[in-house]
Formats: C-alpha cells, structure tokens, sequence
C-alpha cells in the first residue's frame, strides 16, 4: 500500500501538506476577474447594487472552491443543488405576492381516509379565501391538498425516489411543478415560499418536516407563521405527541413553555382555515432594520394599546420602548411594504414563541 491508500479498499489519506493548507482560510479572490466575470454574465443587464454585491459573492465562493481543490464528488452536490434553487425561484417568482400554505403529511393516505378528506377540504378553503397550497407533489396528503386546491392555486416540490412514482396526476403536467434530488433543497422551497404550515399525521418524514419547521421558528430563521397540527375528530396522533412533547421535552426543561404556542392542533377545517387567516388579520410582515424587527400591520395599535403591549412585552425588548414607526431608509430604498403601518422594537433574537403572543395581540388591535 502506498500513501495514497491504493489498495488499503478504504479512503486515500491526503498528503500532510494538503491537510495544513486546508487549515489556511482560502485566499482572497481576484477583484479584477470577478469584475470581469460579473461582466460576462449579466452582459447588458443592469443589477442593483445589492444584486450585484451579491453575484461577486457567488462568484468569489465559487472561485474558492475552485483555488482549494474542491473534490468532483462535492461539486457535483454544490452544481445540482444550486440548479435546483435557481429552477425553484423561477416558478415561485410571479407568485411571490400570494400568500401560500404548505401542506405536510403521509404519501400513504388513502382517498377514502377521513385524513385525506380533511386535507382536500381544508386546501378547498383556503383557495377559496385566495390563498395557494404547496405540497411536495406525492400521493397520499399531498395530493389531497392539490385535489381541494385545484392545479391553478397549487404548487408541487416533488422529490425524485427510486421506490415511488412521480408527481401525483394532479400536478404532474403543471408548470408549476418542481422536480428536485435533495430533501435539503426540497425542505427549504417548502419552507421559504409559505406564510403557514398545515401538518396532518404521517411517518418518518412528516415528523422530520414538522420538528424542522418548528426549530426554524424556534430560533428566528424562519419569519413568524401560523402552524396548525390536524387530525380527524377524536384522532389521537396530535394529542399523544403533544403530551410526549409536555412531559419529556418541555418537562425537563428541552423546550421552553412559550415555544409550545408556536403550534395548535385542530380537528375542524373551520378552526385550521381560522387559525392561518387570523394569524394575517392585521399583522403582515416583519423585517429586520439593523437591530430594530420592524412589524408592518394594517392598523396601527391606538395609544392606549402601544401602552398595554409595551407592558405585556417588556420581557423580550432590549432597550428602549415597541413604538410605531414610519418606513426606514433600507425599506424605502427596497420599497417594500410603504403603505403599511410599522411597529418597532429591539427584540432580544430569543423569545420567539413570545414573539408570537406579541402578533397574536397586535391582530386585536386597532380602532
């Protein structure tokens, strides 16, 4: 055996001097060259400075791994997941503006299961109230939730395995279907592209999605967004994990109590559909401005009521009063969301299950 490893049937060994200079933080790129490249890719098409800040950061990422010898195992991941995204974005683009439901559960719901029946009808009245429902494009929950939706308010992100068929008949021919390799790739346009979250009782993967989408709230790195946990009439798939959850993650002290109001579990269409449309009654957005979180509602609490919020809520400001506010600079130059009211507070980044109760009491407000 030499020392490359041939032989050994095991993993080459890298020379001592590839392992010290994988330690090095890779060089600098070439400002002239990414100049020269953003040039060549963008040819007449003016970007705006964000835009183009950005581009030379995927370009300088790309030339380091480039300069550290990336592996073609790597860049292959690196290539078919980009392309992934890049396809992903071009079919949510024109639909940005609409707001979207994602639908997780079991591939192996049956149609004639009250659980399908629920999923179908729920995606139905959701449609109804102008909203769009993203499922993963299977059999079972996710073509429930494209049946009650309709292919003209749906989207299908489905992911390609070699034990099940394809897109379910629903979505299978519609544009607005994206087939992908990765579930990291898939999770994240199912997450991304929804303003809230629709969990029916399923295996594995459902309870992957729905963990994932609650640690993503949790800790800030998705925006704020209604979740509901449904099951049928008298099910008991929600309620024996939501006392697992009490007893042997929040007991213990694993979770915090207000990150179980990150969640509701419903057993009616009626109060799912309610849950998710109230959550938008008033609140809208939220938006970071340096250290300020910026949230934009349709009415703006009376004074009386910023009063009683700045009571409620003292527990997660850092500094300084929740106060209305108008658009900042960033916003106005973006100009995103100008017709909105703004209230803005130093959000101590932790309390996010608070933070919820927070929108929650922003929806009463008003005249």
């Amino acid at each position: 055996m030499n020392a490359e490893g041939e032989g050994s049937g095991g993993p080459a060994h890298p020379p001592l001097a590839t392992v010290a200079a994988a330690g090095r933080p890779p060089e600098p790129p070439d400002e002239a060259a990414l100049e020269e490249a953003l040039r060549a890719l963008t040819g007449p098409q003016v970007l705006s400075r964000s835009q183009a800040n950005l581009v030379r950061s995927l370009l300088g990422s790309l030339g380091a791994m480039i300069r550290e010898g990336t592996s073609v195992g790597d860049l292959k991941i690196a290539d078919a997941a980009l392309a992934e995204m890049a396809e992903a974005f071009r079919v949510f683009s024109p639909y940005r503006s609409v707001r979207k439901l994602t639908m997780f559960g079991s591939a192996r719901t049956r149609p004639a299961d009250p659980v399908y029946v629920l999923a179908r009808d729920l995606a139905a009245r959701l449609a109804e109230a102008g909203w769009m429902v993203v499922t993963g494009a299977g059999p079972g929950i996710m073509a429930a939730g494209i049946e009650g939706a309709g292919a003209h308010r749906s989207f299908g992100v489905n992911i390609r395995l070699p034990h099940e068929q394809g897109a379910n008949p629903f979505i299978a021919q519609d544009p607005k279907l994206v087939e992908m390799r990765y579930f990291f790739t898939r999770k994240l346009m199912l997450i991304k592209e929804s303003h809230a979250y629709a969990v029916l009782p399923g295996g594995f993967g459902t309870l992957d999605e729905c963990y994932e989408l609650l640690t993503l709230l949790q800790t800030g790195k998705a925006e704020p967004a209604p979740v509901v946990l449904v099951e049928t009439p008298g099910g008991s798939y929600w309620s024996r994990w939501h006392e697992f959850v009490e007893e042997l993650a929040r007991g213990p002290g694993y979770v915090s109590p207000e990150d179980l109001g990150l969640f509701r579990i419903v057993t009616t269409v009626e109060d799912a559909a309610r849950e998710v449309l109230d959550f938008y009654r008033n609140y809208h957005s939220c938006r970071w401005v340096g250290d300020l979180l910026v949230l934009r509602v349709q009415r703006p609490p009376t004074r009386r009521q910023l009063a009683e919020l700045n009571a409620e809520f003292k527990d997660i400001v850092v500094s300084g009063p929740i106060r209305l506010a108008s658009p900042f600079p960033p916003e106005r130059a973006d100009r995103d969301q100008l017709d909105l009211a703004r209230v803005a507070l130093r959000f101590d980044r932790i309390h996010y299950g608070r933070l919820r109760r927070l929108i929650d009491a922003l929806n009463d407000c008003g005249p």
